[in-house]
């Protein structure tokens, strides 16, 4: 079986946002960046899948020459092949993107596509399944669990009180949630392994964005906390202050 992986690069969760000069991008001046974390997920399961038939796992990427660092760590952890799609300063919007990843991933000929469910710098959740809808392949969000046997796919995800349980003809596209699995370490063998193992690159196909960004700005800062008491007594003005001023109840 043959699984492609799309995988992005995002700023870390620990880093400092700044917006820059532009007030429609960010400052990548000091910008920690790394794997996006639901990625690793996906990347973990296509191992595992890869590992259980036989098959080989490709990781593509679309951005700029500095995210082949992800690729290589994608490589440590296993996977047998990465791709490369060069990404200028262009705009681009989830659409372009999943235009541009549809056509790589269609080289691959894969039988399983596998994707986080979302990317934590947008936070938008919408690539995964243009993807599937661009190459006509059936689509499952937020998966939890996964096996895939005689060409078809059985997922569950979850939902309010309990699990979904889906089947789904291969090839398919699976978006991949936090709790499919635990994304192993790299260890040094395949880390030394990685940085013998080529990327190759791929030209990105033609897509404009269809949205773009206006402005970008920080949230306002949060307000000092109030005391407003202690004990049973200070029930009645944390009461009016949550229905007047917080507008909670």
């Amino acid at each position: 079986m043959r699984v492609t992986v799309c995988v992005k690069r995002v700023p870390s969760t620990t880093t400092r946002i700044k917006i820059a000069s532009d007030g429609r991008s960010i400052d990548e001046g000091g910008v920690e960046f790394v794997l996006n974390p639901y990625d690793e997920f996906a990347v973990e399961e296509g191992l595992r899948q890869a590992e259980k038939s036989g098959g080989a796992v490709t990781v593509i990427t679309f951005g700029p020459e500095a995210a082949t660092k992800e690729l290589r760590g994608c490589l440590a952890m296993g996977a047998h092949e990465a791709v490369h799609v060069p990404a200028d300063a262009a705009p681009r919007d989830a659409l372009a993107t999943a235009k541009v990843l549809a056509a790589a991933i269609q080289a691959t000929t894969p039988d399983l596509v596998l994707l986080g469910r979302q990317a934590i710098d947008d936070d938008q959740g919408q690539v995964g399944l243009m993807v599937a809808t661009l190459l006509g392949f059936t689509a499952l969000p937020d998966v939890v669990k996964l096996e895939v046997a005689g060409g078809v796919a059985k997922a569950e995800r979850e939902v309010e009180g309990g699990l979904e349980r889906f089947e789904l003809p291969l090839p398919c596209v699976i978006t991949c949630q936090k709790g499919l699995n635990d994304p192993r370490l790299p260890n040094m063998k395949g880390i030394m392994a990685a940085k013998k193992k080529t990327i190759a690159t791929a030209a990105p196909a033609a897509a404009g964005a269809t949205t773009t960004v206006q402005s970008l700005e920080l949230p306002p800062e949060r307000a000092a906390g109030k005391i407003v008491g202690e004990g049973a007594a200070a029930v009645p003005a944390l009461l009016k202050l949550l229905r007047d001023e917080a507008h909670a109840l």
